[in-house]
């Protein structure tokens, strides 16, 4: 680009296309780029002033033709008039431009958006569009109404669209969700562009949910499951699709809602948004001003704002030398800047140590007074402390909502029990008379027969000093009297202490992520590999807990084997393979599948058939 505008210049300089032998046409098309009239301008000026007897160029004189000059086209008077005019050529230009050429998002305004009434009045749903100019988008399938499977999910969604067909209004209702669905369309480029086709995608389907002032609502799930799509939606970055958001009674859906929104709301986002050269204090100053505070408060906010996130040691330091965690907390600062009325935080605290981030959550939690604040984070620990209710996606989908205790008694595992034993000080166990470890293992022995024979339950982990069970839903009802009794035996068995509490929110994630990834792999047919005990390897759906291993039927076990199947989270946060139970005998009640379905056409490989993880539960239970 340089070389060209250099290339132009150079031309200009020897009279090109400034003389009576050119065409008008070149003259005029060459005057449309402003840097070629500067050039020409500079060589009238150079003429009329290379020598001192020169005359120059006087203002009154500016319209007229040096007097030495022969072949005179254009004059000073007539640059001056290009210059100005190519000026609101191209900032109108521009101003276009900007609009209709898509950003990175591929967000952009109609060819003609500009002729629409809503643009110029200020009113209506001047929406925006997605794609690039050469390309043609698709059409876009509608997504089917589906019943969600969650009564909590259901109740909620229940709620928002009787108070939405009302035209109801919560003043305690911050953010109120109606639907909101983001599909991202198939395309075929032609032209211009590489031809290539793409399918439709759809990243949210279908949210109904209210989020209240003074509250901060944790938005969980796998990566992959929509949770930024849906932050990008309600701050205006991403175009929704399908229904609609309000965020204090304005629309997300409206260029003129979205352009209240952006003034109530602050937004740490996801991946860090900052000048490498700018530093911490200068950051803060510069969106202040954008927020719109008093110039005289500025300076005093900022220096607040850097003390709460412990960044004042660093204030005058050039952002780009600051480490992922420091980053952070300049842009969790950011966000809190200016008292929004809506926070959105897009895993805040990733890359800081456990010491800034208990601090971080300290501002989070002191935030959340007056305002509403909507979290997403990987840290089960993060969401269980900050939350005051809990949102899980998968897929795309709401799977469920409540608070973390509700959620953790709803799809949790069950209870988790430890039976903890004395210990001296070398963290040797003692007995009851304060010897070592002589008679540990009999006290140990006695309490797992003790839970064997009452819950029919094993430990999950053991070591000298303790015993951890975990305890299913379906024994709550066993629970009183169980402890009652082992609580009046802890001598006899060696107990010092015993603790019981819910399973943790990380096992309720990989529950509802285990569940979504069997739905999806049932319909896309997504399968992995199993090496099971004998060294046999099997192809199971994704997500599936209890599986059935075809062949395996014989004398001995005339309705064959299964395993249990434990999943964990990659580092990528997908659901793989940590191991499995011994292969067990398939209980009556299961009904098995035909023996054309464990090879499925087009391949060779054996694929294990999916058993409802509620009849191998209810079955135990009976036991």
């Amino acid at each position: 680009m340089l070389s060209l505008k250099a290339y132009t210049l150079m031309v200009t300089s020897f009279g090109f296309p400034y003389s009576e032998d050119q065409k008008k046409t070149y003259r005029v098309i060459w005057s449309l780029f402003p840097p070629n009239l500067l050039s020409k301008g500079i060589n009238i000026l150079g003429d009329a002033t290379d020598t001192p007897e020169a005359p120059g160029i006087s203002w009154r004189e500016r319209g007229k033709c040096p007097p030495d000059e022969t072949d005179c086209v254009i004059t000073m008077e007539s640059i001056f008039m290009w210059l100005i005019s190519t000026f609101f050529l191209w900032f109108i230009l521009a101003l276009y431009f900007d609009n209709i050429v898509p950003n990175s998002y591929g967000v952009r305004k109609s060819i003609f958006y500009f002729l629409k009434p809503s643009y110029w009045s200020g009113k209506g749903g001047n929406k925006v569009e997605e794609g690039s100019l050469c390309s043609c988008a698709g059409s876009i399938p509608l997504l089917d109404d589906v019943t969600p499977d969650d009564e909590d999910v259901l109740a909620e969604e229940t709620t928002v669209k009787h108070q939405a067909a009302n035209n109801d209004i919560d003043p305690n209702i911050a953010i109120q969700i109606r639907g909101l669905a983001k599909t991202y369309p198939g395309t075929r480029t032609i032209g211009c562009c590489k031809c290539s086709r793409s399918l439709p995608y759809h990243a949210v389907k279908g949210i109904w949910v209210n989020l209240a002032k003074n509250q901060l609502f944790c938005l969980l799930g796998p990566n992959g499951a929509g949770k930024s799509t849906t932050i990008n939606c309600l701050t205006g970055i991403t175009p929704v699709t399908g229904g609609d958001a309000l965020i204090y009674g304005y629309s997300v859906g409206s260029s003129v809602g979205m352009s209240n929104i952006r003034r109530i709301i602050g937004v740490c986002p996801q991946f860090d948004i900052l000048w490498d050269a700018l530093s911490a204090q200068q950051h803060l100053h510069l969106f202040a001003s954008v927020k719109g505070l008093p110039p005289s408060t500025i300076k005093s906010v900022a220096e607040k704002s850097l003390t709460e996130v412990k960044l004042t040691h660093a204030s005058h330091i050039r952002a780009g030398s600051y480490s992922g965690g420091m980053k952070r907390r300049l842009s969790v600062a950011i966000a809190l800047i200016g008292d929004p009325k809506v926070v959105f935080l897009d895993e805040p605290t990733t890359g800081m140590d456990p010491i800034t981030r208990r601090h971080v959550w300290d501002i989070i939690e002191e935030a959340k007074k007056g305002r509403a604040i909507i979290l997403t984070t990987h840290s089960m620990e993060e969401a269980d402390i900050l939350s005051d209710r809990i949102g899980i996606m998968a897929k795309g989908k709401l799977r469920c909502i409540g608070t973390s205790i509700r959620l953790k008694s709803k799809f949790g595992a069950g209870y988790v029990a430890n039976v903890g034993f004395p210990v001296n000080t070398q963290g040797q166990s003692l007995d009851n008379n304060g010897s070592n470890e002589a008679t540990t293992e009999p006290q140990a022995e006695r309490v797992k027969q003790f839970f064997k024979y009452h819950l029919d339950v094993d430990p999950k982990e053991e070591n000298k000093a303790f015993l951890t069970f975990i305890i299913p839903h379906e024994k709550e009802g066993l629970l009183a009297n169980f402890f009652a009794e082992l609580q009046d035996r802890e001598n006899e068995l060696g107990i010092s202490d015993i603790q019981l509490g819910l399973t943790t929110l990380e096992e309720v994630f990989l529950n509802i992520a285990k569940q979504a990834e069997l739905e999806s792999s049932s319909a896309e047919g997504t399968l992995v590999a199993l090496t099971i005990s004998s060294g046999a390897s099997i192809q199971i759906p994704k997500g599936a807990r209890f599986v059935g291993i075809p062949g395996t039927v014989s004398s001995e076990h005339p309705r064959g084997l299964m395993v249990e199947v434990f999943w964990e989270q990659d580092d990528t946060g997908s659901l793989c393979i940590s191991g499995h139970s011994p292969e067990t005998p398939i209980p009556p009640n299961v009904q098995l599948p035909s023996a054309d379905t464990s090879r499925p056409r087009g391949t060779s490989a054996t694929v294990g058939f999916v058993i409802d993880s509620g009849l191998i539960l209810n079955r135990q239970y009976e036991n």
